[in-house]
């Protein structure tokens, strides 16, 4: 899709129901595309003016109410440009968050709105709180930091997507130093936001210098900031497979080693080791690897480590699948270890294609069908490594 030419149908649209409102100009003066904050301004003042109408016409108790024809056709069209430009501009620079409260008032009034014959409104239906101070709109693109004295607004640059959240860099001005942003996605189920913030919470217990650092969450948009990492060590060694050293590759396992000793001896398994979430620090003298993404972490009788967990990790065993994700345990931990140690090592993603017989006697053991002759712990592994 060409998003400029979308942005521009959906003014035109707009401008054919109702002229181009700048009431709200003020609150939407950080939008930097001028023709999507007039469309978000007269969005906004048109959900005032209508919902200031569906107000008047409220139900009492139990009875119901009636919305007048024109204004429900109003309201649809509104209402169907607003979630077009959400959903089309979610991943782009242009993406824009609506407010909570209206978005699932938006997501009630479709339930029941009806373009003939006008709509009926359901019994008991609160009256509509109106936004004259407030955005309903708010851009997905920058990040308040508050400060004791001055709030910072700065621009975010989307960097990754995944099943529940987006993950957005930014260049914090005041430390001049880059930042994470992982933004829960909109229509996550109220156990998946539980989830994410748990996340947030284990990450947050962990002190360990192999673990990505979080910093604070925000309830209220549902995000969390992190350090920023220079890259994953998929891209890492992909970019240079053939100019590492055998020391250099040494030293990026013995670090992957200590970060997962220090996670089992918390008794909790990652659930979802891949070259993707395994990061990398770049300085001028040393390589720094940090684990990421816990989002499938399981830990002892936590009511988030659910029996119906979807198999995922495309470096796990791939029995797990009959087996149950459910019963993942510790040989299922070092089957992924063995794959992401080997492929450091020989910078072969295919373990089939290890030709050094002592990585490969590794790889034969750690992948073993058998799990009883797999490596039962991390420091099993570590043991045999030194041998390679």
């Amino acid at each position: 899709m060409n998003i400029e030419n979308y942005i521009e149908m959906q003014y035109r649209e707009l401008i054919s129901i109702a002229n181009i409102d700048n009431e709200f100009s003020d609150l939407y003066s950080k939008i930097q595309h001028q023709r999507l904050r007039e469309i978000l301004c007269t969005l906004h003042s048109n959900f005032i003016s209508l919902f200031r109408t569906m107000n008047e016409r409220l139900p009492t108790g139990n009875l119901e109410g009636h919305y007048l024809a024109d204004d429900s056709r109003q309201l649809i069209k509104n209402i169907e440009i607003c979630l077009g430009l959400y959903h089309a501009l979610k991943n782009s620079k242009y993406a824009f968050e609506i407010e909570d409260y209206y978005f699932d008032l938006i997501t009630q009034c479709r339930g029941f709105l009806q373009s003939s014959w006008g709509s009926d409104i359901p019994a008991n239906m609160d009256k509509i709180t109106l936004y004259y101070t407030v955005p309903i709109f708010t851009s997905a693109s920058t990040i308040i930091v508050n400060n004791t004295t001055t709030d910072y607004t700065f621009p975010l640059q989307l960097i990754g997507s995944g099943s529940y959240a987006n993950v957005y860099k930014y260049r914090d001005t005041f430390y001049n130093k880059d930042f994470v942003l992982k933004r829960a996605k909109k229509e996550l189920t109220e156990k998946e936001l539980l989830r994410f913030k748990r996340e947030f919470d284990e990450m947050q217990e962990l002190s360990s210098p192999y673990i990505v650092e979080v910093y604070s969450y925000n309830k209220l948009e549902n995000e969390y900031t992190m350090e920023f990492m220079d890259c994953t060590l998929d891209e890492y060694i992909s970019r240079n497979n053939q100019t590492l050293s055998g020391q250099e590759r040494k030293n990026i396992v013995k670090q992957i080693i200590k970060a997962f000793e220090y996670i089992h001896s918390k008794d909790m398994l990652h659930r979802d080791i891949n070259p993707k979430n395994i990061l990398l620090k770049i300085f001028d003298d040393v390589i720094v690897v940090k684990i990421a993404d816990f989002g499938l972490v399981k830990v002892p009788d936590s009511s988030y480590t659910s029996a119906t967990t979807e198999f995922k990790g495309y470096y796990n065993d791939p029995f797990l699948l009959v087996e149950g994700f459910q019963n993942y345990n510790v040989v299922h931990e070092t089957y992924a270890l063995t794959r992401v140690i080997s492929y450091v090592l020989s910078g072969k993603s295919n373990p089939n294609k290890i030709t050094d017989p002592k990585l490969r006697a590794f790889v034969e053991k750690g992948l073993n069908t058998d799990k009883t002759i797999r490596f039962q712990t991390v420091y099993e592994m570590a043991q045999i490594i030194r041998e390679i």
